[in-house]
């Protein structure tokens, strides 16, 4: 594989008018957004560039842009609480002993002793570990949580939150 085909499949991170880390897409789309001028590339050292070349003109792409087109963001709400979306919030995984096989919703405060169907009251429990815990808390059925069970977050703050700890983890 050549370098040119190398090239065409990096990643540049795009930033909102804000600053904000907003998303990665591919060096194909950044150009178009450089080309019209509905972003601009952002220069700090140290940042890479990319030489991209066409028969006429050669461009340098960086590793960073920044949208200079104020689109308002899309209004986003937290999902209902339901089994689809509660298995992608505990990646599939039952939150009590790590299990893949036969997975339920176990509400960890009992709906019968006063628990909510809540983000922070319903985790993924294989069938097993359900039984156990029976009508209990996680703490009578000497049970623990693996993660503390919360609302899914915006995507653009979960993508702004694993960009800075990856940079984080570049700089170590």
């Amino acid at each position: 594989m050549t370098s040119e085909t190398q090239v065409l499949r990096r990643c540049v991170v795009v930033f909102s008018k804000n600053y904000l880390p907003v998303n990665r897409i591919n060096i194909k789309r950044a150009i178009a957004l450089l080309v019209t001028g509905k972003a601009e590339p952002l220069d700090f050292n140290g940042i890479k560039t990319y030489s991209v070349r066409s028969p006429t003109v050669v461009l340098l792409v960086p590793e960073l842009i920044r949208l200079t087109i104020s689109n308002s963001e899309r209004v986003w709400k937290i999902p209902p609480v339901n089994r689809r979306e509660v298995l992608k919030r505990d990646r599939h995984i039952c939150q009590y002993c790590g299990s893949t096989k036969e997975l339920t919703l176990d509400h960890v405060i009992p709906r019968s002793k006063g628990g909510k169907h809540s983000w922070d009251n319903v985790v993924i429990a294989c069938q097993q570990c359900n039984s156990r815990k029976g009508n209990r808390t996680p703490q009578q059925a000497g049970l623990k949580l693996r993660t503390k069970p919360r609302a899914p977050m915006h995507p653009t703050v979960a993508f702004a939150q694993q960009f800075w700890r990856e940079q984080q983890l570049n700089l170590e």
